[in-house]
């Protein structure tokens, strides 16, 4: 069977689907990866992948542009003749679909990975897009196969008439490999809290900064840290400016991009995301399976990856003192941060592991085929 995996990254491609490439290639399948091109191309290729750069903005509103996207994937898709496609983030989906229908093709399964920046409150021209983006939703989504990485997500398409009940699945994540992010003991000294994500405002990076900034004046000891990049192609991103003025000031201190994660945890006391909504936000997961407590918002996304109070902590999202509260209660008290730690690993076990989502994943690929020759 000819599979193509199409996103908007390469990096979305390398981090969050390899496994699933290589689970696929595995069973004997053929795996052709898309998306435009960067720096995580050549490790694809180098993995033996086929892949193909497909040209994608993904902040562009030229209609030219956009469109020659769309004609780029129906004349591959025509030509290759691809048995199903997967597409994961929006503007994926939506084209994807597009020429996939167009150019018929018998299978296609799309990943709702968050709702994404569109569908977070704005002003008029960001709500009228919101309009445009749904009646495209509306038409693309016909005869494709849905999966959400929450329910909450899964609910919004139905109450929205993007989907039929019997279209949408539910899968917690892309899953996290067990074997790499294993429990490592908390390094000695003072504890690290740390926010590991892409720079942007609606991930609560500035509601991170604001709690550090409130627990430093209270005498606290402890180091608050950012990992990630600033990230252009999202109106929300935070300029690198602003993120050294932080660190300049001493509130935060900023790593940078984090190629090795699990190392990255490994130094880490507590992981904390306080996002305004999430997909399911594999950083997380992967922090559990580290042994380290969370410290996440009570949003869509975020809140199906904790168990309050025994895995982590929830707080109210752009809530400043509520997230100072949390971090001040792991901060204070080491054997409780194990106990959660110990605690969230098991739950990745059950729940998360790459194993099993990919054998939840696998199954939606048969179900979309066989309802492809009805």
């Amino acid at each position: 069977m000819k599979v193509m995996l199409f996103a908007n990254t390469d990096w979305y491609l390398y981090n969050f689907r390899r496994d699933l490439a290589l689970a696929l290639r595995k069973r004997g399948d053929e795996v052709w990866l898309l998306s435009p091109p960067g720096e995580y191309a050549a490790r694809l290729r180098d993995m033996g992948f086929q892949w193909l750069q497909i040209p994608l903005t993904r902040r562009g509103m030229n209609p030219f542009t956009e469109i020659n996207s769309i004609w780029r994937l129906y004349q591959l898709y025509r030509h290759e003749k691809p048995d199903l496609v997967h597409h994961f983030t929006v503007k994926c989906v939506l084209y994807g679909s597009l020429a996939a229908h167009q150019a018929d093709v018998r299978a296609i399964v799309n990943s709702i990975t968050g709702l994404g920046y569109i569908f977070l409150p704005g002003g008029f021209l960001k709500n009228a897009l919101r309009v445009l983006v749904r009646i495209w939703y509306r038409i693309v989504m016909r005869r494709t196969q849905v999966i959400f990485e929450n329910d909450e997500d899964r609910k919004a398409f139905l109450r929205f008439g993007f989907i039929r009940p019997a279209d949408g699945h539910l899968i917690s994540g892309v899953g996290v490999d067990t074997s790499r992010f294993v429990p490592v003991p908390e390094t000695e000294g003072v504890p690290v809290a740390l926010l590991a994500a892409r720079m942007l405002w609606d991930k609560g990076v500035g509601e991170f900064v604001e709690a550090a900034r409130l627990l430093h004046a209270e005498g606290l000891k402890a180091r608050f840290v950012l990992v990630g990049r600033t990230d252009a192609g999202n109106p929300a991103s935070i300029s690198n400016a602003q993120i050294e003025d932080w660190h300049d000031e001493g509130v935060i201190e900023w790593w940078g991009w984090g190629e090795d994660m699990a190392k990255t945890f490994s130094q880490a006391s507590i992981v904390c995301l306080p996002s305004y909504r999430e997909g399911m936000p594999t950083v997380l997961i992967e922090a559990a399976a580290c042994g380290r407590p969370i410290i996440t918002t009570d949003v869509p996304g975020c809140r199906d990856t904790i168990i309050d109070g025994v895995t982590g902590l929830l707080v109210k999202a752009r809530d400043v003192p509520s997230l100072a509260d949390a971090l001040r209660i792991l901060i204070v008290n080491p054997a409780l941060r194990r106990k959660m730690g110990t605690t969230g690993r098991c739950v990745v076990e059950e729940q998360f592991s790459t194993e099993k989502i990919t054998k939840q994943i696998f199954a939606v690929y048969g179900f979309t085929l066989e309802r492809s020759l009805e």
